[in-house]
């Protein structure tokens, strides 16, 4: 059996929901990724190009600085890796995660929540930022309120 970590980044909290459930039905460890600067409801404007989010997206090299460095990859076989779908990627700051550890041999199932678009890009966006030998997976939208049982038969079908 292999040891789970649910790592996840959530700028308002619906992430961080959706990965708690996640955590209960996989038997997984929990781990909030979080920036050093916190995103304040400005930052979060998409319809304001200065922005932080906005400027943060328009670089694809930015990589927001995180507040703790402590997640014990090395522990774990699978990483489920959550975050809000941002201008149809991950935000940058998940790049900045998996760029901080080594993901070598690791299975990295991804799962978002979004307003309204899909993974996108996402996949594509974050297999530079992690060595060749770690598989990143499309994993699932995790939109709604889904239950403990719904997503144990999700993880179950990894």
């Amino acid at each position: 059996m292999s040891k789970k970590l649910v790592a996840y980044f959530s700028a308002s909290g619906v992430t961080a929901k959706a990965a708690k459930t996640l955590a209960e039905a996989a038997g997984a460890d929990l781990f909030e990724i979080r920036p050093e600067v916190p995103y304040s409801k400005a930052d979060l404007n998409w319809n304001d190009k200065a922005s932080r989010s906005s400027v943060e997206m328009n670089d694809r090299s930015s990589r927001p600085k995180l507040a703790a460095g402590d997640a014990k990859i090395a522990d774990y076989d699978v990483i489920f890796l959550g975050f809000p779908i941002w201008w149809y990627v991950a935000p940058t700051i998940i790049n900045t995660f998996l760029e901080s550890y080594d993901f070598s041999g690791k299975t990295i199932i991804l799962f978002a929540t979004s307003g309204g678009s899909g993974f996108g890009k996402a996949v594509e966006g974050l297999k530079g930022s992690v060595s060749e030998t770690a598989v990143i997976k499309e994993g699932k939208l995790l939109n709604g309120n889904p239950s403990v049982a719904e997503l144990k038969n999700w993880v179950e079908s990894f």
